[in-house]
């Protein structure tokens, strides 16, 4: 009776909590078909229905002495009506797009790997980098532009086989949702946190802890935040508060700049569209949703709930139990 009334009072939290994780996009859980095709199926390339959008993780990699920056270095790319996409470094986990010049109508990106699709926004200007999340295999890479309503209409697109250098190449680099390349107050906190560590697993804890113990979750940026939002991580780290989607790509951000594995885990916690975080450790491999907590135990990797629920059991035992969280994208 004790069990079942604490993972009512979690579930309760749970949807409290991440009210506002999902104002990037509406969805709720739906076992529908036509939900389900906006998200997964390869719609064609000519004309998109966009109903619906994502919000917006071998042996133990060497530890890495300089960021692992992206760069469109030219000498693969795919152009079309004024849309550019650099897939020069397809091995290292990325590829890069850009429409340089001023555009009033929006534009997206699509990442169509073997099993997942993926929609990002893209911003007019400057290269945006998007992970090759899906693993090894091929995939198609488009530019959209908005025509009318949900419709796209094909700018320039790229088909390619991926297989990529090692599995962590695209969960260690900066990408669109885990900007930490231009993060310079970011990358010298975790350095700061971590000054003296090599153990990967002693750096996820410190700075674990200090994400867990430093923000607080914002209510109203969760009940304000507009789609296509995306955190920017020095901001988030100044205010000291924000949504789950910072939580999360704060603690990616600061792990990947130490050279740790880290994947931005977005999907369901319950009901809630929720995002976390997931590692990768020399003794377990990848660790979906977990973290070395206590010293003793694992516990699931979920900084917005662990730093919103102040160590109650409750929470911790919804936290613990995996048939709680359901994982739609890899970031």
């Amino acid at each position: 009776m004790k069990k079942g009334m604490a993972r009512v009072l979690a579930t309760l939290l749970a949807l409290v909590l991440l009210t506002g994780c999902a104002a990037r996009e509406s969805v709720e859980p739906t076992d529908s078909p036509d939900l389900e095709a906006a998200y997964t199926d390869l719609v064609e390339l000519v004309d998109l229905e966009l109903e619906n959008e994502a919000v917006p993780l071998a042996a133990s990699p060497a530890a890495i002495s300089v960021l692992l920056l992206p760069e469109a270095s030219g000498k693969a790319v795919a152009k079309g009506n004024g849309a550019e996409i650099d897939y020069s470094n397809i091995g290292d986990g990325y590829v890069m797009a850009r429409f340089a010049a001023a555009n009033s109508k929006r534009l997206k990106v699509q990442v169509a790997g073997p099993t997942t699709t993926y929609y990002y926004d893209l911003p007019t200007g400057q290269w945006q980098t998007f992970p090759l999340s899906d693993g090894n295999g091929n995939y198609t890479v488009a530019v959209l532009e908005n025509t009318t309503g949900t419709k796209y209409a094909l700018l320039a697109s790229q088909a390619m086989t991926v297989k990529v250098k090692d599995e962590f190449a695209p969960f260690l680099r900066p990408n669109q949702y885990v900007d930490y390349g231009k993060a310079k107050k970011t990358i010298a906190k975790a350095a700061e946190l971590v000054d003296g560590v090599s153990d990967p697993l002693k750096k996820v804890e410190k700075i674990y802890g200090f994400v867990v113990n430093t923000l607080t979750y914002d209510k109203s940026k969760a009940a304000t935040v507009k789609s296509g939002y995306l955190p920017v991580l020095d901001s988030v780290l100044e205010a000291k508060k924000g949504i789950c989607f910072d939580y999360a790509a704060l603690m990616a951000g600061m792990l990947r700049s130490q050279g740790v594995p880290c994947k931005l885990v977005v999907g369901y916690a319950g009901k809630a569209y929720h995002a976390w975080i997931s590692v990768w450790t020399e003794e377990t491999g990848w660790v979906d949703g977990a973290i070395f907590f206590d010293g003793t135990t694992w516990k699931r990797m979920d900084p917005t709930f662990a730093s919103s629920g102040k160590g109650r059991k409750d929470i911790a035992e919804f936290i613990g139990d995996g048939s709680n969280y359901t994982v739609k994208y890899l970031y």
